[in-house]
């Protein structure tokens, strides 16, 4: 068991940093430098670097994500920690559905994601926010979880919507988009939109989840405070919009 949870960590951050390395290349520089090329050039780049981008970036989600489950089941359901010690009500309803909460959100996501709501990113955040501090407080005061447990569940759901973003819509769509360039022809406005809009959302989702992964081994005051965490997620989406911020200002040499 114990090599079996060193193995599984070492694929999980090894792969987890192959991914949200690609997805961080793709938002802050890729897609700052993409305008600035046209014709040929622009095809090229598109028909040549990309396809062999997307396939490390959604292979690097898949095994981020299935080993991460695997660590959840290894970890966490079946080496006991999803509960602190004085909790003697265990497993129960509520438990098991804040997991399948956390492990099936994108469906509502998602539907919040096609609504008129996310054509404003700061509404959309504002309202993901709110669901997200229910969320958590659910996991806690229903659920029973841990403070361990309630963190890596946070970072799951993020983990979960983002693996299925990028299987469901990013890939899908970057499909069509490198068809249509390969044929010549314009690619959707639509479609591109959709794959934007969805791997910016990961970009924002991912400050938070690595700040789940490493605050299981951290102590700092007021840790224990489910307050805390929702403050770590706000600052974390600010500094993604600052380094938005950043990225459109760098200039080519």
């Amino acid at each position: 068991m114990d090599f079996l949870s060193v193995a599984l960590r070492w694929l999980h951050i090894v792969s987890g940093i192959l991914w949200i390395g690609m997805l961080y290349f793709f938002n802050f520089a890729y897609s700052q430098f993409l305008p600035s090329l046209e014709g040929d050039a622009r095809r090229a780049v598109v028909t040549g670097l990309i396809p062999r981008t997307l396939f490390w970036f959604r292979w690097g989600a898949m095994y981020t994500w299935i080993s991460g489950l695997l660590l959840l089941g290894l970890v966490y359901y079946h080496g006991g920690l999803m509960f602190e010690s004085d909790n003697s009500a265990g497993w129960g309803t509520a438990s098991i559905v804040m997991v399948a909460v956390s492990l099936l959100a994108f469906g509502p996501y998602n539907a919040l994601a096609k609504s008129p709501l996310a054509k404003n990113l700061k509404a959309f955040g504002a309202v993901g926010f709110v669901l997200v501090a229910a969320i958590l407080y659910l996991m806690i005061s229903w659920g029973g979880f841990s403070f361990r447990a309630y963190n890596i569940h946070i970072g799951a759901m993020f983990g979960s919507i983002m693996a299925a973003n990028v299987w469901m819509i990013i890939w899908p769509g970057q499909r069509k988009v490198l068809a249509a360039v390969k044929e010549g022809t314009p690619p959707d406005p639509a479609i591109v939109a959709a794959v934007g809009m969805r791997s910016r959302h990961n970009t924002y989702m991912s400050v938070p989840l690595v700040w789940t992964m490493i605050n299981l081994h951290t102590v700092v005051p007021a840790a224990d405070s489910w307050l805390y965490l929702l403050g770590v997620i706000a600052i974390g989406w600010a500094t993604v919009a600052l380094l938005y911020s950043k990225a459109a200002k760098l200039k080519a040499v």
